[in-house]
């Protein structure tokens, strides 16, 4: 009786998380919006960056740039962006490669 009561619990909690987790998945347009349109514009067209929209770079490789930095870039991406790692830098490269 006590095992049923507890896989019971697990499974509540088990469905509760699943449904609570999109709400807490990173924001990629806002987190560009925050972080990157300054200098990328805000639909990517470039500004005073370059036009980020169409990009030839792939997601991976966007998500990286973001998290590492590349020493063979110009400023400010030869280091990570400050606040933008993990799943926040996936978020705002699968951003980039939607827009349109």
């Amino acid at each position: 009786m006590k095992i049923t009561k507890v896989l019971v619990l697990i499974l509540i909690a088990t469905v509760v998380m699943s449904v609570a987790l999109p709400a807490f998945a990173a924001d990629g347009a806002a987190i560009y919006k925050t972080k990157c349109a300054a200098c990328h514009g805000p639909e990517g067209q470039g500004k005073i960056g370059p036009a980020v929209k169409g990009t030839s770079l792939t997601a991976d490789q966007i998500t990286t740039l973001l998290s590492t930095g590349d020493e063979a870039k110009k400023a400010p991406h030869k280091k990570p962006v400050a606040g933008v790692a993990g799943d926040d830098a996936k978020a705002v490269a699968d951003y980039i490669k939607g827009l349109k």
